[in-house]
């Protein structure tokens, strides 16, 4: 079946909202009613949101990235600057490679530099890796030195390895804490990294000696050491791994996650299995990502 626009849909809407409500059925959280909208001009060419900004905020990022594409750039790029940071960053990581570095050219450097810093450092490589070298060094200039670092480092990955692919933001603890110390240094450190579905354990030169599943840290002895209840027997890719590679290691041991290590087995990132699916089902003028 073919699919409609979101402007149709949009068009639809208006007459079928009593319709469902009849049905005691509400309008799909992915479409917008015309009640949030308004014509910029007599010919209907252009749209308005008029919807109040938390109410955008809590659209699904993909609806929001969604909307932004549909409508004219003008329209799009006036709804993107004027979303809260938080929300801007989520929306921009869905969007499709070159609405990325139209949105981010579109607002001034600083509030680039903001949505960018509060993205993944993987997802915030790939949107810089597309702008003009001199548009992302400016904004690199305005991100915080120790991020700016973390997403210069993936810049020098190629896009199809586990480099390219990796999170260089992971939690990691020492073998020799108990599993209690580990669960009050979680809740503080989660806030900072998403998503976590392992805990990695690293001895004193940050090698990779085990790992932890947020499942088995839960149900472990509070008492214990995580060198008692931590996996030993690790799954794990270099930097270099091709990325159809990673997908099959994933794929065979039923994995989350898999932990990337350089020559020395210290852990340099992690790939998620989210990361996976852009790679089997990847969107459409997929990026290769250049240094900057």
């Amino acid at each position: 079946m073919k699919r409609c626009s979101s402007l149709w849909i949009l068009g639809i809407e208006r007459g079928s909202e009593g319709l469902l409500k009849t049905f005691n059925s509400d309008i799909p959280y992915n479409l917008i009613a015309w009640t949030y909208m308004q014509p910029l001009s007599p010919q209907l060419n252009a749209i308005a949101l008029t919807v109040s900004r938390q109410m955008v905020s809590d659209l699904h990022p993909a609806d929001l990235a969604e909307i932004i594409s549909q409508v004219p750039q003008k329209e799009g790029a006036a709804l993107f600057e004027n979303l809260d940071i938080e929300t801007a960053a989520e929306a921009l990581s869905e969007l499709e490679p070159d609405k990325q570095a139209e949105m981010i050219e579109s607002i001034e450097p600083e509030k680039a530099a903001d949505i960018i810093e509060e993205m993944n450092p993987d997802d915030a490589a790939d949107v810089l890796s597309d702008l003009p070298t001199e548009v992302a060094k400016e904004i690199l200039e305005h991100i915080e030195k120790e991020d700016a670092e973390d997403i210069q480092e993936l810049l020098h990955h190629e896009e199809d390895t586990a480099g390219g692919l990796m999170n260089n933001l992971f939690i990691a603890y020492p073998p020799n804490i108990t599993v209690s110390e580990a669960l009050e240094r979680f809740r503080k450190d989660a806030e900072e990294v998403e998503p976590v579905y392992y805990i990695f354990v690293v001895d004193p030169l940050e090698k990779l000696v085990g790992v932890l599943s947020l499942r088995e840290m839960i149900l472990a002895d509070p008492d214990k050491l995580l060198a008692d209840v931590m996996q030993t027997k690790l799954r794990t890719v270099t930097p270099e791994t091709d990325e159809m590679v990673v997908a099959e290691i994933i794929s065979k041991y039923d994995l989350v996650a898999v932990p990337v290590v350089d020559s020395d087995g210290v852990c340099a990132g992690v790939i998620t299995v989210d990361d996976i699916i852009d790679v089997i089902m990847p969107r459409e003028g997929k990026r290769k990502r250049r240094k900057v």
